[in-house]
């Protein structure tokens, strides 16, 4: 194999994506684009209040009900959990709504119309109960790790400075181009079909499996094409196929629902919210001797993906440098909230920005650069973490750290935006005299160029690949072609170009021989989520 000419198109060669065509020229099928004759359009009723108990849902008696099905959570055959990490989130309101936009009812009608008048006509009886918003006043929390090495006490003995700082995160939403969406098509055999915009089709599948009360091989699961993700199409798909579903069983024909942006940004998951608040110990000549860490998540009404969330961002919360006592104390806390979710990096970006400003606030307080102290600090072959893994090999800190400052030009570049942001002050400060070449309020903005340095560990969280145990495979067809068998997702990445590539490498084809199979569950095996940059 050292010696074998390379195949046309196989690894190390640029291909075209295969996805591109139809993407650019519009001729790809999104889920709201497909059509499925006899549809009908399903509404979700949701909640207004943050915490209440709801003690009936009522139906206007003037409207006709006959034109339309209505679900509620009385209506659901199998369990009502929507199964994740634990089952502790209903599909529809019992008697609790824990948060706000909480889905309490379903309806579906022939025509969007009749499907809003149906919607407005249903009305929540609930009587309020008190709300925790904040995550530092919960008394309730999901999951909570700790992280000790060192003896922490003989580290701040040991410094000359001590730094504290308290850094908060709110929300983030994703922002997908495609909002959620998801239709459902009911067989005669009393099996569905659920097709959508998602990430990991296996963790619909059994969604659906345990709420519907039906066994694995009468649920499939169908990914249409995907308009970005990002995390948000991980878990909250789930929910959506579960509603969708419900519809169609209760209506006896297809269901389509797909919701719009200001539904979508209200309802669905997010970034987690956080506090991390950092207490640091250092030496005059720029040693780290002690970091003491607590991280608070906001993790929303439900556990949904909390617990690893949590994990991820608390192994990365000390940030890429070396330190030899260190704790690192966590939990993701109950809110009356929205539940927060998967979002790219999954609790890095929280934990590593805080870490980050409070090193640039060490930095200016011992009065030594910022990137000269991150040069000082960060990690480097057989470096020991946190967490007590050996860094044996490809530990690139300070090559990344160099080629970002000479990239960047950056010692040039923080003279100039620093010597721009003097005279920009020094022009708004007089008042006889508008600042130069400025538009007005322009005195308000100011410029300028930083570094940070962060550190990511690719693939699923601690022993989570153990867990998974994951099946991919491959098969000749029919036509004597090569077809990739994987539940893995394209969502932007090219997945469906770069399996095929793998697989025309390693068996000595050309690319053009090798498909990758449609993610259908009916089709593919359990291949885990396609997240983590698995």
């Amino acid at each position: 194999r050292m010696h074998r000419r390379p195949v046309s198109g196989s690894i190390g060669t640029s291909v075209p994506r295969r996805d591109a065509p139809a993407k650019v020229t519009g001729a790809a099928r999104y889920t709201d684009d497909l059509v499925v004759p006899g549809a009908w359009f399903g509404l979700t009723v949701r909640s207004t209040e943050a915490h209440a108990r709801l003690l009936g849902i009522e139906r206007d008696p003037a409207f006709d009900w006959s034109r339309v099905v209505v679900v509620t959570a009385a209506d659901i055959p199998g369990e009502n959990v929507v199964h994740l990490i634990a089952n502790d989130q209903p599909a529809l309101v019992v008697d609790e709504i824990r948060h706000h936009a909480e889905a309490v009812a379903l309806v579906a009608a022939p025509d969007p119309a009749t499907a809003r008048a149906a919607h407005a006509a249903i009305r929540l009886r609930t009587e309020p109960l008190p709300a925790v918003l904040d995550p530092l006043a919960s008394e309730v929390a999901f999951a909570r790790y700790e992280i000790a090495k060192g003896d922490l006490e003989a580290g701040f003995a040991e410094a000359d400075l001590v730094v504290e700082g308290e850094y908060r995160m709110g929300p983030q939403e994703h922002v997908y181009i495609e909002p959620q969406a998801m239709i459902a098509v009911p067989e005669a055999d009393g099996s569905i079909t659920v097709t959508g915009s998602l990430q990991c089709p296996y963790y619909v599948h059994a969604a659906m499996a345990g709420a519907l009360g039906l066994p694995p091989d009468r649920v499939r699961v169908v990914q249409a094409e995907t308009g970005g993700a990002f995390g948000g199409k991980e878990d909250y798909p789930s929910m959506l196929a579960i509603h969708v579903a419900l519809l169609a069983r209760a209506a006896g024909r297809p269901v389509r629902m797909a919701y719009g942006r200001h539904e979508d940004i209200v309802a669905t998951t997010k970034r987690h919210p956080a506090v991390v608040r950092h207490r640091t110990g250092v030496t005059s000549d720029g040693r780290l001797v002690a970091q003491d860490i607590e991280v608070v998540l906001d993790a929303g009404a439900y556990t949904t993906l909390s617990p690893v969330v949590l994990s991820r961002g608390t192994i990365h919360a000390t940030g890429p440098y070396r330190c030899p006592n260190v704790r690192v104390r966590a939990r993701a806390a109950m809110t009356n909230t929205v539940p927060s979710g998967a979002f790219r990096g999954f609790g890095a970006p929280q934990t590593e920005f805080a870490a980050e400003v409070h090193l640039a606030r060490v930095a200016e307080a011992l009065e030594i650069p910022a990137q000269e102290l991150r040069r000082r600090l960060a990690y480097r072959e057989g470096d020991v973490t946190a967490t007590g893994q050996v860094l044996r090999q490809s530990v690139a800190a300070i090559d990344v750290l160099e080629r970002a400052e000479a990239a960047s030009d950056f010692q040039a570049e923080r003279a100039r935006t620093a010597h721009d942001r003097s005279r920009r002050f020094a022009d708004a400060g007089r008042p006889d005299e508008p600042a130069r070449g400025l538009h007005p309020g322009a005195e308000r903005i100011a410029s300028g160029v930083g570094v940070a340095l962060a550190w990511h560990g690719g693939g699923f969280t601690g022993s989570g690949e153990k867990t998974l145990a994951s099946i991919a495979g491959v098969e000749i067809t029919a036509e004597a072609r090569i077809r990739v068998l994987t539940a893995q997702t394209e969502m932007g990445q090219g997945t469906f170009t770069a399996l095929p590539q793998i697989a025309a490498d390693v068996l000595d084809v050309p690319f053009e021989a090798v498909e990758h199979a449609p993610v259908d569950t009916a089709v593919v095996p359990n291949s885990g989520p396609t997240v983590a940059s698995r």
